[in-house]
């Protein structure tokens, strides 16, 4: 973004804009991405095509019984650092739905499910995740226009390529959706549900004008409307419903509901993005007859908020009728991941609680994007004839300004020296000539590649003065003169050969630099030291596509005597022998090798294990191995995810920060050690095997532990980087693939270990079903391990919030609990201009829980 400390990107804006008023019905437009001519489909709705695009593949797609037009294409687009964007035209003050969706259909012939953004604008909206080739992905997003054009941008793919087959614009009239946030943000929509539906297909246009999705209440998946009370009945009426205010909700939705003939309604479902604050309503129709003494009348009850429940609802009496809309709701409230409820009869109803359609939405925080946009505009403005330059987007994400190879020639375009929040500037590899500019207009700049054009000149001093440059690259050019001193006297990785008169001064000296990736300082000693034995002291190969000029020649320093816990470190062999004097002292051994205690010369110690050559493992050892750590005393939930997220640090370290990457292949129970302070850290890599370089996948002899192996890995003899994935949450819930069904079903507690007392569910729920995903059959559906550790570490954010609570601490309850700035009264059931429960009017935006 355009302010100090936020990471800009370069991308351009589309040129193509799309006329809303072309749409069948006013402010409709619907896209067939990827398709070839216009079209109206089974419901009535006009499609068109986005033939109008200059970039993204189009691809033929057949998924098993979707037959729908709009769902045989898509368009897919480089996995690369720019953004793909549509670009539509909007009235302004206007409120809309803006809908994407996304139909993998293996269009790449790959089996690799994406992941990438969506963004808004500079707003990051969602991560699509495809889970399954043939489920369509849905978002939704409410906005009220400010501006003229609207765009959607696709981005940031970190498996997969970014791809979209539908995008849906669809405008609404008056004040449907109004709220007091809605300068600061959007809504994103989580559940929108038709209770009593006849059944599974959703209820959309032309039923609801609008065209929202109104998914019914029968569909069946993980943990959505589970924990139903006995004697839940489905009702319907064919009279008509007043729906006229409001939200106005589709008559079909409101001419079904459910009824708890037992006096209670409770469900529960997962909310996408939450906990946060959101906007909640509840539909609610009388459609039965009542007799002249009966009278319904029920509470809400959310747990945890007993404030809540102070409200009666009457539905035919806040109504004003029979067959009438009532709509009670929050426009502010803090709603947990899982969201469970309960509609409850009051002691003097006769008529047990009825439900027509529930909505949920999450507050998204409007981003302003970046101030320097206009600059970026005229920019491609001037290369306005290249294809790069309409690629589309806007600079808001966090990727660098990448134009290496674009054909470019003339002088460095004044322009970029006025980018504020520029971070990486990559101009390599193009035909530009003329002295280098002077970049103090761009002072967070932190990366420049310059090299292999005709640049000539000397070298700026003003170069010296960026603060937070840490690498230059200026080689292949034809620079000239003294090299300033004080780039030389940064911290600064500095290449400037191939420039045959730029020089140092004498007696010059530049400081050089090794960087090293943090993690843990055990995982990072045991990882380095079998990476360097495997290895045999072989020099370390450059990554695919880098070449080795691009870095000034830079010897790597020993660990021993300078142990920075931050830095990676490599270890000769020489040195290896000197901790252990000459492998001395034997501590142990594995079904691979011999295990021999050492220490550095900072009094360190660390264990040194020594492959062996006549090594096996025998199911033996394998039950012992399994058998849990004798930890000494219990361990609670949040010591727990501790653990793991430590676990999981390490193997996505050894995943994606060692080059080439390190397959553990043995990840279990008895190879996490734990330190005296219960710090976890992987060992035992005695059956760890280099992955080739380029490829995501290496075939090799199976190995490893039964029960933790990756099943594909035993029959496809492949081994997938999403391996770890499958034994670090196996590990956390062993038997997780036996608990699936009481996962599936909501019985949570009935898997949860009894020796656990003080824990969150919400947190229990959040790891629960992360492992579902992690013991996919296929790796392509597992998650990566970064997703897992974000999951842990969104488990114990919530875990410690609640621990906060538990203990008392008024800070931290003041900043975690949405609930304390709630002031709710009872509800004015004599009055029909009461849509919503009292909220605090101090309240000026939705607050975090």
């Amino acid at each position: 973004m355009g302010c100090a400390g936020f990471l800009f990107v370069f991308s351009l804006y589309s040129l193509f804009l799309m006329d809303v008023s072309t749409a069948q019905m006013p402010g409709f437009v619907s896209v067939d991405c990827g398709g070839s001519n216009n079209f109206t489909d089974e419901i009535g709705l006009e499609w068109s095509p986005d033939n109008y695009m200059l970039t993204g593949d189009i691809v033929n797609i057949v998924v098993a019984n979707e037959t729908r037009k709009q769902y045989k294409t898509l368009r897919s687009f480089p996995a690369d650092d720019n953004k793909y964007c549509y670009t539509f035209n909007v009235v302004s003050r206007t409120r809309y739905l803006i809908r994407a969706t996304f139909l993998y259909g293996n269009f790449d012939n790959n089996n690799v499910y994406p992941k990438f953004d969506i963004s808004f604008g500079p707003t990051r909206w969602a991560t699509i995740v495809i889970s399954d080739a043939n489920t369509i992905e849905l978002q939704e997003l409410i906005f009220l226009a400010t501006d003229p054009t609207i765009s959607v941008c696709l981005s940031n793919a970190t498996t997969g390529q970014p791809f979209i087959s539908t995008l849906e614009l669809r405008q609404f009239n008056g004040s449907i959706y109004f709220n007091q946030f809605e300068s600061q943000f959007y809504l994103s929509v989580s559940a929108r549900i038709n209770f009593g539906a006849e059944s599974d297909k959703p209820v959309r246009f032309p039923d609801d004008p609008f065209d929202r999705i109104w998914e019914s209440d029968s569909v069946r998946k993980a943990n959505y409307l589970v924990d139903v009370a006995p004697g839940t009945e489905k009702i319907s009426t064919q009279m008509p419903i007043d729906v006229s205010r409001d939200e106005w909700p589709p008559q079909k939705v409101m001419q079904t509901a459910v009824v708890g003939r037992n006096g209670s309604l409770t469900y529960r479902l997962n909310l996408d993005g939450f906990p946060a604050p959101g906007w909640a309503f509840c539909y609610f129709a009388e459609i039965e007859d009542l007799g002249p003494s009966d009278a319904r009348k029920f509470r809400f009850m959310l747990p945890g908020a007993p404030d809540l429940s102070k409200a009666v609802v009457n539905i035919q009496e806040n109504a004003q009728g029979q067959y009438r809309l009532y709509e009670p709701g929050y426009y502010n409230i803090s709603l947990p991941f899982v969201l469970s409820f309960r509609f409850g009869r009051t002691s003097d109803s006769t008529m047990g609680p009825l439900l027509n359609a529930l909505e949920v939405n999450r507050y998204l925080k409007k981003s302003d994007g970046s101030a320097d946009g206009p600059v970026l505009a005229a920019i491609a403005l001037s290369y306005k004839s290249f294809k790069w330059a309409n690629e589309g987007g806007d600079p808001c994400i966090p990727a660098p300004c990448k134009l290496s190879g674009k054909n470019l020639s003339g002088t460095i375009p004044v322009e970029f020296t006025k980018l504020g929040g520029l971070v990486e500037l990559w101009l390599d590899n193009n035909s530009l000539s003329g002295p280098i500019p002077d970049f103090s207009g761009c002072p967070n700049l932190k990366i420049i590649h310059l090299e292999d054009n005709r640049l000539n000149g000397e070298l700026p001093s003003s170069l010296a003065d960026l603060s937070k440059l840490r690498e230059l690259y200026i080689q292949n050019n034809l620079l000239a003169g003294t090299i300033p001193s004080g780039l030389l006297n940064k911290d600064l990785s500095l290449n400037y050969t191939g420039n045959a008169g730029l020089h140092k001064e004498k007696g010059g000296s530049h400081k050089n630099i090794i960087i090293g990736t943090s993690v843990a300082a055990a995982v990072m000693l045991i990882a380095t030291i079998t990476y360097f034995l495997l290895l045999k002291g072989k020099k370390k190969p450059p990554r695919k596509g880098e070449s080795q000029h691009n870095l000034p020649p830079q010897k790597l320093a020993s660990s021993l005597g300078d142990t920075n816990a931050e830095a990676a470190h490599y270890f000769t062999l020489a040195e290896i022998k000197d901790t252990t004097n000459n492998f001395e002292r034997r501590i142990g051994s594995g079904g691979f090798g011999v295990v021999y205690y050492g220490r550095l010369p900072d009094g360190k110690e660390i264990a040194v294990k020594r492959l062996t050559n006549d090594s096996f493992q025998g199911k033996r050892e394998f039950t012992n191995e399994v058998r849990p750590l004798t930890l000494g005393g219990g361990i609670n939930w949040i010591k727990r995810l501790e653990i793991a997220e430590d676990a999981a640090k390490g193997i996505d370290y050894l995943h994606t920060g060692c080059v080439p990457a390190i397959i553990h292949r043995d990840l279990k129970t008895s190879n996490i050690l734990l330190d005296k302070n219960m710090r976890a850290k992987v060992s035992d890599f005695g059956l760890s095997k280099l992955a080739v370089d380029g490829a995501s996948h290496v075939s090799s002899i199976v190995r490893g532990t039964v029960g933790y192996l990756d099943p594909e890995y035993v029959f496809l003899l492949f081994l997938f980087l999403s391996l770890g994935v499958c034994s670090i949450i196996s590990i956390g819930i062993a038997t997780i693939c036996l608990a699936k069904l009481h996962i599936e079903s909501g019985d949570l507690q009935g898997i949860i270990d009894p020796a656990l007392h003080e824990y969150d569910i919400q947190s229990m729920w959040k790891i629960a079903e992360k492992a579902l995903m992690c013991v996919q059959p296929h790796g392509s559906m597992r998650p990566w391990m970064s997703e897992v550790i974000k999951e842990i570490q969104d488990a114990l954010a919530i875990e410690r919030g609640a621990e906060a609570v538990r203990e008392g601490s008024s800070d931290e309850i003041s900043r975690r609990s949405a609930h304390s700035s709630l002031n709710l009264g009872s509800l004015d059931i004599g009055s029909s201009d009461h849509r919503y429960l009292a909220i605090d009017e101090s309240i000026a935006r939705p607050t975090a829980r």
